[in-house]
């Protein structure tokens, strides 16, 4: 049941529960001089101040799940929305724009403590405007794959194939939040030890080497990804990977700095913002029985039109000692 745009009743959007004021819109012009960008669709729900909408899903106890979902700001306010399972919750700003298109797509991740969990978007913030408030126009989720344990493989996830729901229809890469954000990683084996996330982007939609997936290390030193791994003492290894563009339109000078143990590498790269990669290897030894492998972007960077933020593309092989 809804009045103009307005959603009167708690359980008349199907398979959801709504609390405050929750407008089901459409995308484009609105009145009062608003636009309103729904990139995935044609509707999308609008949380105002302190809404939430959340649904029970049934899951398996003990697994781990990553929630994908497309969220767009409506105002130029620094807009919250809380993202919360099974006891886990974060709350995500959604003031930067990274894509092009306007909308976002994030992902994160959590354990199911039980059978059955709920799952909320909430916009916690009170702007004064009642017009601004949170966009939601796609949800997915998914449950995470174990962790594959290959002969000689030690880093976990080495080729990134384990991570969020790619919406297959229309993609702009999925941020994968801090650290500080996300205790549950989407991105199996690895932290986001960073203050910007990064970006999870697949070979349909970027432009992508050798395998389906990659990472896009779109905040310069702000964004980095990391790794601790077990090895030898003493022992040397060599961490090979692939360094270029995704296609998107980010051009100039990259650098991207990978750190192990007392190693480190700096790998150059003169992007035309149509695709490419070059190909880098670094050998170090290790000083203990735990490495920390450690991935950032040295130099800011934005598309074309100098209005997104955007970065190299990092690949990894995902054996230690190999070279495609």
């Amino acid at each position: 049941m809804k009045n103009n745009t307005v959603i009167k009743g708690k359980y008349s959007l199907p398979e959801w529960v709504k609390n405050g004021l929750v407008e089901y819109i459409a995308g484009g012009a609105q009145p009062g001089g608003l636009f309103f960008t729904v990139p995935r669709g044609i509707h999308a729900v609008r949380l105002g101040n302190d809404a939430s909408i959340f649904q029970y899903l049934k899951v398996k106890k003990g697994s781990y799940y990553s929630l994908t979902f497309s969220a767009t700001r409506t105002c130029a306010l620094d807009e919250v929305l809380r993202v919360s399972a099974s006891n886990f919750s974060s709350d995500l700003s959604i003031q930067t724009l990274y894509s092009s298109n306007g909308g976002d797509t994030y992902a994160w991740a959590f354990e199911a403590l039980s059978k059955i969990v709920r799952v909320s978007f909430h916009n916690s913030g009170t702007d004064e405007d009642p017009e601004c408030g949170p966009l939601l126009d796609a949800i997915a989720i998914k449950e995470m794959a174990p962790l594959p344990k290959h002969r000689g493989d030690i880093v976990k996830n080495g080729d990134f194939e384990i991570g969020p729901h790619v919406f297959k229809n229309f993609s702009t890469g999925v941020l994968l939040l801090p650290h500080d954000h996300d205790l549950i990683t989407p991105l199996p084996g690895w932290i986001i030890e960073s203050l910007k996330p990064v970006k999870y982007i697949d070979s349909k939609h970027f432009s992508v080497p050798s395998k389906t997936f990659a990472i896009e290390l779109i905040g310069g030193r702000e964004s980095a990804i990391a790794q601790i791994i077990r090895t030898k003492l003493n022992n040397s290894y060599l961490l090979s990977f692939k360094v270029g563009d995704d296609g998107n339109g980010c051009n100039g000078s990259m650098l991207v700095e990978a750190f192990a143990a007392k190693e480190t590498i700096k790998v150059n790269y003169e992007s035309q913002g149509k695709g490419g990669s070059t190909f880098a290897s670094l050998k170090f030894k290790a000083t203990s029985d735990r490495t920390r492998l450690t991935f950032w972007s040295s130099f800011y960077h934005t598309k074309f039109d100098f209005s997104h933020m955007c970065g190299p593309m990092l690949e990894l092989c995902p054996f230690i000692n190999c070279k495609w």
